[in-house]
């Protein structure tokens, strides 16, 4: 028996933030979408993630991307019909005394971002102190984004993908692409079980497992499996408004916390270990643990006393210059990718949907795409 392929507008490859939220916007376009992934949409680095909503810190090239995506998380509930927990409590990212070098680097970033419409106050001494009193006394100053905060990232892509659901999309769990070819003017895509998609336009959005994708089509693009390392502790009393994150070139300091409303810490950051994208496996490694909470006392003393009750990690590709792969194929007409966004991807997840979803609907978007072209992998 001849199996007949399912026909769409636009097939997508992975079903994390950036493919579920695609689907939605193209959709909202009238496009027909076919969305493809191996296991539960959602359940990769998607959604295991830290789960911050910030800005600040990007190249200043990003900020119109990181802007669009924070309209859409500030409408994100009603937009989607679903609760993804955003809480908008600010993001402040502070410096450590024995680096007052990164002062002065936080005051030329800040005048570069408000050019860009992000505006951040710089804060130190009392001001601070009395602000967050939470910081501890290795933290010299900070600089504040008062429209930025965070989000339920187990919550965020299956709500996109529930909601393109609603609006038509095809949304297929469990099917692994094992094969993708232009055939004529259509992909077409063969997944493990012999069944079979076929669109004229092909998005990948596969995080970890997207270079090779690329390579079926002569694009291949080298990606470094890493693992986050994620914490939470017990509950207590809810305090901590902001998410909060070290500005530092050590990575061991780049550590970062945040509070849910029901009082959760969930911690974040230091050393990162190696993932294992064919066996879809990542590891906690308990040095990365301790290191993690090492540099988070410094930041906050008073969490130190708290217990940790989990601990969990995800598998996430970095690029070799830390920038996504994100735009149209450089080779192929059809063809487009959004995917290697190096552990920074969460924030940006709904505006990199919606750009890439006006670039296949309407051929072109006023947000800066050059610098992410996966031309740059050519040599």
């Amino acid at each position: 028996m001849t199996i007949a392929p399912i026909h769409s507008d636009v097939a997508i490859i992975g079903g994390g933030i950036m493919g579920c939220s695609a689907a939605f916007f193209l959709r909202q376009r009238g496009l027909s979408v076919t969305l493809i992934e191996t296991d539960k949409v959602g359940r990769q680095a998607s959604g295991t993630n830290f789960g911050n909503v910030r800005r600040q810190g990007r190249p200043i090239f990003q900020l119109p991307l990181a802007n669009r995506a924070s309209r859409i998380w500030r409408s994100a509930n009603e937009l989607l019909g679903a609760d993804i927990e955003y809480l908008q409590g600010g993001h402040i990212r502070v410096c450590f005394r024995e680096r007052p070098e990164n002062v002065g680097a936080m005051e030329d970033y800040a005048a570069k971002a408000r050019e860009e419409g992000l505006d951040l106050e710089l804060l130190s001494g009392n001001v601070l102190r009395d602000r967050f009193p939470w910081l501890g006394p290795d933290v010299l100053a900070g600089s504040y984004s008062a429209l930025d905060g965070h989000a339920n990232p187990r919550l965020a892509a299956p709500a996109f993908a529930r909601a393109a659901a609603r609006l038509g999309a095809r949304i297929v769990e469990d099917r692994k692409i094992v094969a993708a070819s232009k055939q004529g003017e259509d992909f077409e895509l063969v997944a493990e079980d012999g069944s079979f998609f076929r669109a004229p336009i092909l998005l990948v959005t596969a995080g970890a497992w997207a270079g090779p994708i690329a390579g079926w089509f002569g694009e291949p693009v080298p990606l470094t499996p890493r693992a986050p390392t994620m914490t939470v502790t017990e509950p207590v009393p809810y305090a901590i408004a902001p998410s909060v994150g070290v500005m530092t070139p050590e990575e061991i300091e780049t550590v970062y916390f945040r509070q849910v409303a029901r009082g959760n810490i969930v911690l974040g950051g230091s050393t990162r270990a190696p993932s294992y994208p064919d066996e879809y496996r990542a590891y906690v490694m308990p040095e990365n643990t301790l290191t993690q909470l090492e540099h988070i006392r410094r930041l906050a003393p008073g969490l130190a006393p708290l217990q940790i009750i989990r601990v969990w990690s995800g598998i996430e590709g970095y690029t070799d210059d830390s920038l996504p792969v994100m735009g149209p194929s450089a080779t192929i007409p059809g063809l487009f990718h959004a995917f290697g966004f190096s552990g920074a991807g969460f924030q940006i997840g709904p505006g990199v949907g919606e750009t890439m979803a006006e670039l296949i609907a309407d051929g072109a978007t006023d947000i800066p795409v050059a610098p992410y072209s996966i031309g740059r992998f050519a040599e």
